[in-house]
């Protein structure tokens, strides 16, 4: 007799999502996974990048899938706030704006083309009343803006994971904090180890540890997946500069090439009680291959290099964030050769894998969560819940 039916392994927004989806349907239930180490820089154990205030979410979308992730996961964002008490999302909207010229022009293409499938708002703006709209940006002459107003924003990532396993453990899921480092068919059930020194036995598992998938002994193959270390700059805003952007929505900066876009978060408050505007980018491509190197990678403030470039790009577009003070941090993203999550079993019927974010799912995680869920109950993926787009890839 295993000591549960299914064990959830990672605590990230995937994991969270996933026990909650499955403890609604059935008891036997578990998540393992550790909590925000309260010393980052003295951690050096696992991380996960939900270790923020602040996730664009969306439904504007240049790829089908993506766009239907998100739909189903916004819709959902009441009812867990709701059940949960714990309130994580921010309706302040969200703008695109580019010139219509390469990636970015296909990527706004095709998001227009089936926002009216999708049910979704969205106002365009030539580009003398872009500047108008929205007075925070300067902008080069070209840009024009699409801009979702509703079921769009951002959402608090710590609060969100909170949420989930909050009604998680209402609803009989048990919550276990701790690592784990092995993971064996039995035959007679999965067993799991954890660096704490503890055993437990699952009829069925789903790994969900994001970019340290492929860092322990945990699945019976890797995942076909890269770790990539990414970094994100801070503008610290006081009461004047706060004012100044009063009313900003999220922001993505579309460009020609990949590595030209950004992401800008309004002004967010953070648990040092600071106020704070946030950018990011998406040129670094560095692999992170090890569990040393991703702690590391956690314990830094990022590439020295890519914050420059981030701040020159933020003054560049916000004029107004002269003079603000500057700080950086690190996160990771988990790439997938097929661009989207891995939903699948491996070569144990028994143990699944739910990863691969690419840089885009924590808006989507409900919706991702709850695909892993029916994995376990059901066996299998259906075509309308995307089987063969999340299958897993693997080396």
């Amino acid at each position: 007799m295993t000591d549960f039916r299914y064990i959830v392994i990672g605590a990230g927004m995937m994991g969270a999502a996933a026990a909650r989806h499955l403890s609604s349907q059935t008891d036997g239930v578990a998540l393992i996974g550790p909590a925000e180490p309260p010393d980052r820089k003295n951690h050096y154990g696992v991380f996960s990048s939900h270790y923020d205030e602040a996730r664009i979410t969306r439904g504007f979308d240049g790829d089908p899938v993506w766009a239907e992730l998100a739909k189903r996961s916004i819709k959902r964002y009441a009812e867990i706030e709701q059940k949960s008490g714990i309130r994580f999302y921010h309706e302040v909207g969200c703008l695109f704006t580019g010139n219509g010229n390469g990636l970015g022009g296909d990527y706004v293409s095709g998001a227009m083309s089936r926002k009216d499938a999708l049910g979704l708002t969205v106002e365009t703006y030539e580009p003398d009343a872009l500047s108008s709209r929205f007075p925070m940006f300067s902008l080069p002459d070209d840009h024009h803006g699409w801009f979702e107003p509703h079921n769009a924003g951002y959402v608090n990532p710590r609060a969100l994971v909170k949420a989930q396993i909050t009604i998680a453990g209402q609803q009989g899921a048990s919550i276990l904090r701790q690592t784990v480092v092995k993971v064996f068919d039995g035959g007679t059930g999965v067993g799991i180890e954890t660096s704490e020194g503890h055993r437990y036995t699952a009829e069925k598992v789903i790994v969900a540890a994001g970019g340290f998938t492929n860092m322990a002994d945990i699945l019976p193959v890797n995942v076909d997946m890269t770790a990539t270390g990414r970094t994100i700059a801070f503008f610290e805003l006081n009461e004047e500069k706060q004012e100044a952007f009063a009313g900003m929505p999220s922001t993505i900066v579309l460009a020609a090439s990949e590595d030209d876009i950004v992401y800008i978060l309004p002004p967010v408050r953070y648990p040092d009680g600071k106020v704070y505007l946030k950018i990011g980018g998406e040129s670094e491509k560095g692999r992170l291959e090890t569990l040393d190197q991703a702690v590391q990678w956690f314990h830094s403030d990022g590439t020295a290099s890519e914050v420059d470039f981030l701040v020159r790009r933020a003054n560049e577009l916000m004029p107004a964030l002269a003079g603000c003070p500057v700080t950086s941090g690190s996160c990771v993203a988990s790439i997938t050769r097929t661009g989207y999550p891995y939903i699948g079993h491996t070569s144990s019927s028994n143990i699944a894998v739910l990863t691969g974010g690419n840089f885009v799912s924590a808006k989507s995680s409900d919706e991702i969560g709850r695909l892993g869920a029916v994995l376990l109950l059901e066996g299998q993926l259906s075509e309308d819940n995307f089987a063969a787009q999340m299958a897993p890839v693997f080396v």
